[in-house]
């Protein structure tokens, strides 16, 4: 005998629907006057009223029975219920039969396995003001569109349509005419966001909380991509099939949104170091001018400290708290919003900026 499992898709939202399809064959000459196919799934997928609970905590059992002909097939087909994010295993699969009379049953374990990731869910974000060292960003074009006011690349002569707040005063002393600066074009914005996974721990704190702060990480991440700008993911949690945490570099490609969200989708509560020691090793690798976003519920002690750090070494840093559990470091932050759930949108209501 072979058992198979197909399913429609691999990688849903919240609220999406997979079909399951359980296909046993008979490849021998030998008919079965019985057979029970046993397929346990996570409890976050099936339906609890019409599945029974599997033998392992967290699941729900698929069983059907059928007695098959010599070289035969059957299928079953199940509409699987993917209500939260996460990241599941499917399998193995028990087959059982034996004789006629059930007196002698055997079972044989079908080692089928799958994977299903439930991605974060999406939030739309009408505007989210994310500053930078640069306004308009902080890497070269090939044309120049924009100017940037910050950088300034040389000087020329002055034209009618010039501003005279641009006008190089030392310059036009120096060659006795006036003269104008030219600024260095830019079209993209790097953005670094931080989820603090161990924030969301503590008394206080709901399973609902990390779930907003998990939905608000991948939303923001969505949005700055949509603007054509570059994202980038890191987290200081042990994901249920690796013992590292997430350091996904800031990119702008439709591979890197999809690998920002399957990362969010696997994050759990469980710290692989403090949020304050994950920071203070990561945030020193990003390019100058980036801008920092935390994620964050519970501020840590050492924040304040290393905002201040961060911002004096040359990059714009934003804070996105979920609930209130204080704001310590919001004074030495460039923006600090307060996120909240407004049915299918999220609400940002900036606490302080500077």
């Amino acid at each position: 005998m072979s058992c198979q499992r197909f399913l429609s898709e691999k990688r849903v939202f919240p609220g999406e629907e997979i079909e399951l399809k359980l296909r046993l064959t008979n490849r021998k000459l030998l008919p079965l006057p019985w057979v029970q196919v046993d397929d346990e799934i996570p409890d976050q997928l099936a339906l609890p009223d019409t599945t029974p609970p599997g033998s392992r905590p967290g699941t729900r059992l698929l069983s059907s029975t059928a007695s098959l002909l010599w070289y035969t097939g059957i299928s079953w087909r199940y509409r699987l219920h993917c209500r939260k994010r996460g990241f599941y295993k499917l399998g193995p699969i028990t087959v059982t039969s034996g004789d006629i009379f059930g007196f002698y049953p055997r079972s044989a374990n079908q080692p089928v396995t799958d994977e299903v990731i439930v991605y974060p869910r999406l939030f739309p974000i009408s505007r989210l003001a994310l500053p930078s060292l640069q306004p308009i960003g902080e890497t070269r074009a090939e044309r120049r569109i924009f100017a940037d006011p910050i950088r300034t690349i040389g000087v020329r002569d002055y034209s009618p349509h010039d501003s005279l707040k641009h006008i190089h005063w030392k310059a036009s002393a120096r060659h006795q005419k006036l003269q104008v600066k030219v600024f260095e074009p830019t079209t993209t914005l790097k953005v670094a966001l931080f989820l603090a996974a161990d924030s969301f721990q503590g008394e206080g704190i709901s399973e609902d909380d990390f779930e907003l702060g998990v939905s608000t990480a991948a939303s923001v991440a969505n949005f700055i991509m949509q603007q054509r700008n570059q994202a980038g993911l890191f987290a200081n949690s042990l994901l249920p099939d690796s013992d590292q945490p997430i350091r996904i570099p800031p990119g702008g490609s439709l591979h890197q949104l999809i690998t920002i969200l399957e990362a969010l989708a696997k994050v759990t509560l469980s710290p692989s170091a403090s949020f304050a020691e994950f920071l203070q090793e990561e945030w020193g690798h990003f390019p100058w001018g980036t801008t920092i976003v935390l994620v964050i519920s519970r501020p840590p002690e050492a924040l304040p400290e290393l905002i201040v750090r961060i911002k004096e070494a040359g990059y714009k840093l934003v804070v996105l708290q979920i609930g209130e559990q204080g704001s310590n470091g919001a004074e030495y932050s460039d923006a600090w919003y307060n996120v909240t759930r407004a049915g299918d949108s999220l609400e940002f209501a900036l606490r302080g900026s500077r």
